[in-house]
């Protein structure tokens, strides 16, 4: 009869260790499914429950440096009732009691992990806990890093039957599995063996699911930084097409992709993933440039998710999006050189041309200086031939007129040549203006142009060709004027500074684009029909500020107007600086 037994329960000891060997290969494939860790506790901790017909299951993990506690209660009608959440820990690891934990239970808890309890009948060789009437006291001797000392437990609640297993991978602590019961001795110290069995399997299952979705994480990582590669390596993109890919990419990146939202704000533009929403959840880089912030690269959840490093958002992630914000710097110091770089080629191109054109227009004022003069001379003399019918003499006033206009086109060529030097005497500003403003008054009124002046009182004198300045004047209200043809405001303004004086002729005319105003200095370039301008006025204007060692700004937008600003040197420095 006792042999029979002896064989029975070896029978169903086998039975059980099958089932045991079942349930851990059940845990082992669900590793491999790729589950975030609160599925997997979720998973892990019910099929525990299922199987081991306990009333509670209490599974601690830990990640990213903290316990994160899952329970699983079998609560009548429901078939199980599930909760997570991160516990606070205190500066040693161990977790702090909550409001509705049991002091003696959670000290326990973090005894055994620490593996600081020293043997005892309640303690397995492997360091695991079992009791079958925990509400009754009992005394457990705790080492410490300097002494040992007895400390006595009453664990209060609804479970007297519990089980706490250690688990660690590589002598590392992972957590802690907890089985509870409310029923006294629920658990048989014959089936502890096969529970830390269980127990192991749940460890490699953990490191498992932990190497792949860190495995996971860093492709995801690296495929957004190749897909930033790429992006900036695409032919004729501009910035603004880069920034709106980086954002599109930036939150597959990320552990919960489906609630995650992007945004790149840069100088004062914000580009954003399509459905943008703000969230409670932020994590942000700053994008600095030549040690100047410019901006964030920003991700928002919509939705709560477990904390873990910063937030919901992994230390990992962190550093993902602070080499985004850095790339993103590089791109954009890159993009600033290669346009600088486009925009001192094209004027060193511009002023190849000037150069050029310069020479010609030098060499063909002098060549036709000459016959010019002699053109001159000839129609003077054929007009004091004595009784010379009246439609020669009117034949010879206008070859006499289109001579002189051809010679004051030769003078300007020369003048934009710089063959003409300015004579210099000390000259002030405000009376040029007042000088050239008197000739147009009347012209203002009739054309409908509201002229304004705000001249300076203590604009210094400096060395100059009045005659040369009084031109640029002229040159430059007369362009305000053609740019005015339906009437409108012109400002004329000077401005004393510490080095230079200025001269600002503003007008609310048709304006220039962009490539207008890269021509404006160009001999003979004009947007005038023809017969209506000579296209030298402002290539004369540019002539002259530059043999004065001045410069010239010009802001332009079309429909709105223009602004000149010449401004000249107190000191007569021979500098040249043309501005755009």
């Amino acid at each position: 009869m006792n042999r029979s037994k002896h064989l029975h329960r070896n029978v169903s000891f086998h039975k059980l260790a099958k089932e045991f060997q079942t349930l851990s290969h059940q845990i082992l494939l669900l590793a491999n499914q790729g589950f975030l860790r609160p599925d997997f506790q979720r998973e892990v901790s019910r099929m525990i429950l299922d199987f081991s017909g306990a009333d509670e299951v209490e599974l601690w993990l830990k990640d990213h440096g903290k316990y994160f506690r899952s329970v699983v209660k079998r609560h009548p009608p429901n078939p199980f009732l599930f909760g997570i959440r991160s516990s606070a820990q205190n500066e040693d690891g161990e977790i702090i009691p909550g409001p509705e934990d049991d002091p003696d239970l959670i000290c326990l808890c973090n005894n055994i992990i620490r593996g600081q309890v020293e043997p005892s009948p309640l303690l397995t060789e492997n360091g695991s806990f079992l009791t079958g009437h925990s509400k009754k006291p009992f005394s457990l001797r705790l080492k410490t890093f300097k002494n040992s000392h007895d400390r006595e437990f009453k664990i209060s609640g609804h479970h007297p039957s519990l089980i706490l297993i250690p688990l660690s991978v590589n002598q590392k602590s992972i957590g802690l599995l907890q089985l509870k019961s409310k029923a006294i001795n629920y658990f048989k110290k014959d089936k502890i063996e096969l529970y830390e069995g269980l127990a192991r399997s749940l460890e490699i299952a953990a490191a498992h699911r932990d190497a792949q979705i860190d495995l996971r994480e860093r492709v995801k990582e690296l495929t957004c930084l190749y897909g930033i590669a790429r992006l900036v390596s695409r032919p004729g993109i501009t910035l603004e097409g880069i920034l709106r890919g980086i954002v599109e990419l930036l939150p597959s990146a990320w552990l919960y992709p489906e609630i995650a939202c992007a945004r790149i704000v840069m100088d004062g533009h914000s580009y954003s993933t399509p459905h943008f929403q703000e969230g409670r959840w932020r994590q942000a880089a700053d994008i600095v440039v030549n040690e100047e912030a410019r901006g964030q690269v920003e991700i928002f959840y919509g939705e709560e998710r477990p904390e873990l490093d910063e937030g919901p958002f992994m230390r990992e992630e962190r550093n993902l999006l602070d080499t985004v914000a850095k790339e993103v710097a590089i791109i954009v110091v890159r993009r600033q050189a290669e346009q600088e770089k486009l925009e001192l080629q094209e004027q060193l191109r511009h002023a190849e041309r000037l150069a050029t054109i310069g020479q010609l227009s030098a060499g063909v004022a002098h060549e036709l200086n000459e016959p010019l003069g002699n053109i001159l001379g000839f129609a003077q003399l054929a007009k004091k031939c004595p009784g010379l019918p009246k439609q020669a003499e009117w034949d010879i006033e206008k070859v006499l007129t289109a001579s002189l206009n051809a010679r004051a086109v030769v003078k300007k060529l020369l003048i934009f040549a710089r063959k003409l030097p300015p004579r210099k005497t000390n000259v002030n500003l405000n009376r040029l203006v007042e000088e050239g403003i008197h000739f147009f008054e009347s012209r203002c009124a009739n054309e409908g142009i509201e002229l304004l002046r705000s001249l300076s009182p203590d604009l210094p004198e400096i060395p100059a060709d009045p005659a040369q300045l009084n031109q640029v004047i002229i040159n430059l209200i007369i362009n305000a004027f053609q740019a005015m043809e339906t009437g409108g405001r012109l400002t004329i303004r000077t401005l004393a500074g510490k080095e230079h004086i200025s001269l600002i002729v503003e007008d609310t005319g048709i304006g220039m684009d962009e490539e207008v105003m890269k021509q404006i200095f160009t001999p003979f370039f004009t947007t005038k029909d023809v017969g209506q301008g000579t296209g030298l006025g402002l290539p004369v204007v540019h002539g002259i500020v530059t043999s004065h060692g001045g410069s010239i700004k010009i802001e332009s937008k079309l429909n709105q107007g223009s602004r000149f600003e010449i401004q000249l040197p107190v000191t007569g420095s021979q500098e040249v600086e043309v501005g755009q």
